[in-house]
């Protein structure tokens, strides 16, 4: 075993070495910092190894260890269960403490602390810290120390906390040297680690339509989003640098977004129930139609409706789909053939390469009126209207559907709509 005392820094979701508070902190403290990576077992089990997105995080953390390199450094990557990748790593090392950022997915939540309690029967330190997000899911609550359901009275109260403080930069790469002098010439390959190279488009981050966002943000056709979404899942840009910039801008509608996924995020921490449940229990009475044969039809964009074929063309094809239009599959999935919110959201997670756990679930619940702050389940798209309001043009169909707008419905709207409304108002107490 080496004696002399190192830190260690554990990259996550924060995929980066610039604005990183965890390793900042990690830096700061004068020990050298091996930096490291675990691909989780858990998640290939999870998704299996032909998902993209570990093709994604491969090349990321790829990124990484070149970048560490200008510092005579490298990232020591493994896979494997976490607690018996620190049981070898303590072997190697004299480890003094591992740091690393926060996550709140329930399984993250039980990851870190068998970790941390396993380090801890060791006399190793462990030291987290909310990065992904502005505040963390404790930091926000009502009077009486509650969390919020409600999105806008939670919106004002974290306006209302924001201090410059809250998204000040973490200068991480200023203190690179303390890193630990490390050669690992032998970075695994994809195979060495089991994973399948999948292709996938990663679009780079679009600054400059935060500003407008609030004007052309539903229309999928003009490509203005800020197409953050992936880079900000796998922490590839810190969230803090996105709310510096969206203050810049004086992109309140954009801001609102961040918002949002903070709101999700501290629904699913204190509600962790959602993943599996309603989280109003007023729609458990719920029994959903669930044809197996419409489902197919909707996951192969092949209901007939071009809007929402559209969408999921555009998902198979890149892992991504725009964000007006993930309301209107979604909404059509759930209201239109009364399929079960929780078929839809397990599509999404396998398809989706901003998958996010917290906002996926609280997007499909929200559509489905079954969530907090939901969508009355009244409320019911159309998606024909839809589409003319917002590609009128039909350019982001014809992009995504060969065979145009000359298509035969599944379903006739009016027909679904008032099936719908008939079969909420029955089944709900």
């Amino acid at each position: 075993m080496d004696a002399q005392k190192i830190n260690v820094f554990w990259f996550r979701r924060d995929l980066r070495l610039e604005d990183n508070r965890g390793l900042y902190h990690a830096l700061k403290q004068g020990l050298p910092v091996l930096p490291i990576f675990i691909f989780d077992e858990h998640f290939f089990q999870q998704f299996g190894e032909n998902d993209k997105r570990f093709s994604l995080i491969y090349d990321q953390i790829l990124q990484l260890h070149q970048k560490l390199q200008h510092y005579q450094s490298s990232l020591l990557v493994l896979r494997g269960k976490p607690i018996d990748i620190f049981e070898k790593i303590t072997e190697e090392y004299t480890v003094e403490a591992v740091y690393c950022n926060e996550d709140y997915e329930p399984y993250s939540l039980e990851r870190d602390k068998q970790v941390a309690n396993w380090l801890k029967n060791k006399g190793i330190h462990w030291h987290s810290y909310p990065d992904h997000v502005i505040f963390p899911p404790q930091r926000i609550l009502k009077e009486n120390q509650t969390p919020y359901t409600i999105f806008t009275p939670y919106k004002r109260k974290w306006l209302s906390e924001l201090r410059h403080e809250d998204y000040q930069e973490y200068p991480s790469i200023k203190h690179v040297h303390h890193l630990l002098k490390l050669t690992l010439d032998n970075f695994p390959n994809p195979k060495t680690l089991g994973i399948h190279r999948q292709p996938y488009l990663l679009k780079p981050i679009q600054p400059n339509n935060i500003k407008d966002y609030e004007q052309y943000r539903d229309f999928p056709a003009l490509q203005k989003t800020s197409f953050a979404s992936v880079h900000l899942r796998f922490g590839l840009v810190s969230k803090r640098a996105l709310v510096r910039l969206t203050l810049e801008q004086k992109s309140d509608t954009y801001l609102n977004e961040l918002i949002w996924h903070e709101f999700f995020t501290q629904i699913l921490y204190h509600f962790p129930f959602v993943v599996t449940e309603n989280f109003n229990p007023r729609y458990n009475h719920l029994q959903w139609l669930n044809n197996e044969a419409d489902f197919e039809k909707w996951c192969k964009g092949q209901t007939g409706y071009p809007l929402v074929d559209a969408g999921i063309r555009e998902l198979i094809t890149t892992g991504y789909m725009h964000n007006r239009v993930r309301m209107i599959v979604a909404s059509f999935l759930c209201k239109h053939l009364l399929i079960d919110w929780r078929w839809g959201e397990l599509f999404f997670a396998q398809h989706l390469m901003d998958y996010d756990l917290a906002v996926n679930n609280g997007n499909w619940q929200w559509c489905a009126g079954t969530g907090c702050d939901a969508a009355p389940f009244f409320r019911i798209f159309n998606p024909l209207s839809q589409q003319k309001k917002y590609d009128p043009e039909n350019k982001y169909i014809i992009q995504w559907l060969p065979e145009g707008t000359q298509t035969i419905p599944m379903i006739e709207h009016q027909f679904a709509r008032q099936r719908a409304l008939k079969w909420f108002k029955e089944s709900l107490p």
